[in-house]
């Protein structure tokens, strides 16, 4: 449940945006991208996000049935475009995005009484994301849904913190972190577990979390890799190395991962290793959603990379 858009990627790398000559359109959007991922891994997926009455709106209809996602849940908003996402890619690690969501997202017009609550009640993994708490009705909406779930596994909070989507991070943190409370698994960058807990420090946040009701803490920390723990169990994991292209969908790629990981039953370290190695894969490509990878594609870096479970 969260964003979604279409995401204009430039063609020429190391271009800045007003010298781009041509693009490619891919799907985007946090939330859809991490349902593609579970689809591409073999789940069962849905989304429940909104659109545009537009052709991008039957765009995102197109490419979720093509990736194999359920797109019942995704509807129109009539007088709000679709949103479209440009970017500037300067590999390794500089990828500037411009959003242009306005005057407001569709996918924060999400309403309470929409929501299927039997359906979210009974998904084997509830994926939600920071971005769908930033504004009202959506915010709303998503904490009905949490709430919805009563703590049941897995109930995964993306934390997935935009500073440009919030008025205020004073209220980021507020609303973030009460947010966590209604999860089972918690999953953020430094930066994201700052503002959900107030520490950048990865031990730290990874214990504040747990502290605060969940089962599972992800802090994934860039190139000093991921560091996962429950109340009984830690892995540390290390990156996987590849020639970044766009950096942008790996975050996604790894939720994918973690999901599908987390409904194989497969212990703590594997699922990381996989999640990981997930994440890289996309990393080394130009598109978000079309360059999820499936299982057999994941392994085969592991091997390569000599991470493969021993």
């Amino acid at each position: 449940m969260g964003r979604v858009g279409v995401d204009l990627y430039p063609n020429d790398l190391g271009v800045h945006l007003q010298d781009v000559t041509t693009f490619s359109k891919f799907l985007g959007g946090s939330a859809t991208n991490v349902a593609v991922a579970a689809a591409r891994h073999g789940r069962r997926s849905a989304v429940i996000t909104r659109t545009g009455a537009d052709p991008f709106g039957e765009y995102i209809h197109q490419a979720l049935r093509g990736f194999g996602v359920d797109d019942r849940y995704v509807t129109p908003v009539e007088h709000l475009p679709t949103p479209v996402v440009f970017c500037e890619i300067f590999p390794p690690d500089n990828f500037p995005l411009y959003f242009y969501r306005f005057p407001k997202a569709p996918d924060l017009e999400i309403h309470e009484h929409e929501l299927d609550l039997e359906a979210i009640k009974d998904a084997r993994i509830f994926w939600v994301t920071g971005t769908g708490l930033s504004e009202e009705p959506s915010r709303s909406s998503t904490l009905k849904a949490l709430q919805a779930r009563e703590h049941k596994t897995h109930t995964v909070l993306d934390l997935d913190y935009r500073p440009m989507f919030w008025p205020a991070e004073n209220e980021a943190r507020e609303v973030i972190g009460s947010a966590v409370e209604h999860a089972t698994v918690a999953v953020g960058n430094l930066d994201e577990v700052e503002i959900a807990v107030g520490t950048r420090d990865a031990d730290k946040a990874a214990q504040a979390l747990l502290d605060r009701g969940v089962e599972l803490a992800v802090v994934k920390q860039g190139p000093r890799g991921v560091l996962a723990r429950t109340k009984d169990e830690e892995a540390r994991v290390p990156p996987v190395p590849v020639e970044v292209v766009n950096g942008l969908g790996a975050g996604d790629a790894f939720g994918g991962a973690l999901s599908h990981g987390l409904l194989s039953g497969w212990p703590l370290e594997r699922v990381m290793r996989f999640a990981n190695a997930a994440g890289a894969y996309v990393a080394a490509r130009l598109a978000c959603a079309d360059a999820m990878p499936n299982e057999e594609e994941v392994d085969a870096l592991l091997r390569e990379a000599g991470h493969a479970e021993r």
